[in-house]
């Protein structure tokens, strides 16, 4: 190899290391940007018809419809959660809600035979057992009133990077399919390959975003709902919580609903308990069944093991951005995989 070709890419992978260097710190923005880009492009696609093929117009326009439709309402939300959730903290530190009492009071209501087993136990274990319980939620509190205060002191901070994200996403619906063919020249990968990739990358971020976020609202809304009926509070952060933990397939949405009805049942509110159990398996659980198919599809569906582990990896190392990073990631290596089998029983097949 000439010594000019291996200066040049000494000089590609110093400038590319650089600029990823320059870059990173606003990596959320820069990430959620393409995220929208790649959920939203087929309504811009139809924006660009509707204003006769004018880029910057359309891209305006698809812009505000994210920032109206998406952004908006997902940050006066996240406001309501950390609100309501401060509320929680302050009424568990003033000793309005004393949680070791909850947790005495659910204790007592056990079957006599259950309380006797209990009282056979180690008491300073059972004692133990209520002050984690204490512990647990005045954190869970906490959580919510650090958030608030961080909020207040990092606003310039956000508005700087919605700002970021905001202008990177115009260019990306102007300039998307430019840029896209761009990214598939320049990968070292033949076309085939390329275009297989890059159309599960597209697939998967539709499908993580789309249909699952939609799939978590709607859960998170129904239980949302029936807790607000049955006159459980906080009712609007238990909603939040169930959306939030939706995400996570099979048993997410149950982490919050199914204590909560255990919790009644041992209060002796067998009504309310009775209909968390029968919303929660008779429609939460239904929702996934009846929802996933037409908005993820069977394509990119991947099993539900791999999205909980690459879900939860994601989110324990990149925060909110993993669980999109996750599942992109574990689909990709899936991919990836699936293309080496294939070339390997073709050359096998060659060979024969």
């Amino acid at each position: 190899m000439p010594v000019q070709r291996v200066g040049f890419y000494i000089l590609l992978t110093f400038v590319t290391i650089a600029f990823i260097a320059i870059i990173l710190p606003f990596y959320s923005a820069v990430f959620w940007a393409l995220v929208f880009a790649i959920v939203f492009f087929p309504l811009h696609v139809w924006v660009e018809q509707g204003v006769g093929g004018r880029p910057s117009v359309a891209a305006a326009i698809s812009v505000l419809i994210c920032v109206v439709l998406v952004i908006v309402p997902g940050l006066m939300i996240l406001g309501a959660i950390v609100q309501e959730g401060n509320q929680l903290y302050q009424r568990v530190s003033s000793g309005e809600i004393d949680p070791q009492a909850l947790f005495e009071q659910a204790r007592n209501s056990l079957p006599e035979f259950l309380r006797d087993r209990l009282s056979s136990l180690d008491s300073g274990a059972i004692a133990d057992l209520g002050r984690r319980f204490s512990s647990t939620l005045m954190q869970g509190g906490g959580f919510f009133a650090g958030r608030a205060l961080v909020l207040g002191q990092s606003t310039l901070q956000f508005f700087i990077m919605f700002g970021v994200m905001l202008y990177v996403l115009f260019f990306l619906f102007r300039d998307g399919r430019r840029l896209g063919r761009t990214v598939r020249q320049a990968l070292p990968l033949s076309d085939a390959h390329t275009r297989r990739l890059s159309a599960k990358f597209t697939s998967v971020v539709r499908a993580t975003v789309r249909g699952n976020l939609i799939i978590a609202l709607v859960q998170g809304v129904i239980g949302g709902v029936t807790f607000w009926a049955l006159g459980i509070q906080p009712a609007f952060l238990l909603g939040a919580l169930m959306t939030i933990l939706s995400l996570l397939p099979a048993v997410g949405a149950a982490i919050v609903w199914l204590p909560v009805a255990i919790y009644c049942l041992l209060v002796g509110s067998y009504l309310p308990a009775i209909v968390l159990v029968l919303v929660g398996v008779l429609v939460i659980g239904l929702v996934d069944n009846l929802l996933r198919p037409p908005l993820v599809g069977k394509e990119t569906k991947l099993p539900d093991y791999v999205v909980l582990i690459s879900t939860i990896g994601g989110i324990s190392l990149l925060g909110m951005n993993g669980f999109v990073i996750g599942p992109l990631f574990a689909a990709l290596f899936v991919a990836a995989w699936g293309i080496f089998i294939e070339e390997q029983r073709r050359d096998e097949a060659d060979i024969a």
